[in-house]
């Protein structure tokens, strides 16, 4: 068997650095989360929280929307980060400090990739990007003064959902993370 030719092994060397490029990059899509507050907001005021009546938007798909396995790793998981910051569900029948309403929906997005330009294998009219289509899910929490009934905080994460549709051990442990992720920003209290 003849060894490639030089020009051939460069060419297998690029193809395969833009499949990885392009697997990797379809693939391990990034969460992002962002978060708003209120300007001189004081959190030593806020000790409980209830949940506020359902969102009235609806998320566009009723693969979440009816779906309590969802709805549960989303409530669990937003108990627990609260707890964590000294902030705790309201005894039955108590007043709360704050009301926390969430909001999931699905949209179809496109993603360019333009690997070829930057890999350097094409240039010029002749090198156009690759559109990727997916599914984008996006989790919008809004903390509410319960006594103002006005939002005080705002938090979401937005990420590919192809992966957390098909497997319910992959949906609990996106969940987890964005929830983490999201109330990492929330402002602390300062301890009792």
């Amino acid at each position: 068997m003849a060894a490639p030719k030089r020009g051939s092994m460069h060419r297998i060397h690029r193809l395969a650095a833009i499949a990885l490029v392009a697997a990797s990059t379809a693939a391990c899509a990034t969460m992002n989360v962002s978060s708003h507050v209120e300007t001189g907001l004081d959190m030593t005021a806020y000790r409980t929280f209830d949940w506020g009546p359902a969102d009235a938007l609806p998320t566009g798909d009723p693969r979440l929307d009816q779906d309590p396995f969802f709805k549960d790793q989303v409530t669990g998981a937003v108990e627990k980060a609260l707890a964590g910051l000294g902030v705790g569900l309201v005894p039955a029948g108590g007043k709360p400090d704050l009301l926390i309403h969430y909001h999931a929906h699905i949209s179809q997005r496109l993603d360019v990739r333009a690997a070829d330009r930057q890999l350097g294998y094409c240039t010029g009219d002749a090198c156009s990007g690759n559109v990727f289509e997916y599914e984008a899910g996006s989790l919008v929490f809004d903390v509410v003064d319960a006594r103002t009934n006005k939002v005080i905080w705002r938090g979401w994460a937005q990420d590919r959902v192809e992966p957390i549709l098909e497997n319910r051990d992959v949906m609990a442990k996106r969940i987890q993370e964005a929830v983490t992720r999201i109330f990492k920003q929330f402002p602390r209290s300062e301890s009792p």
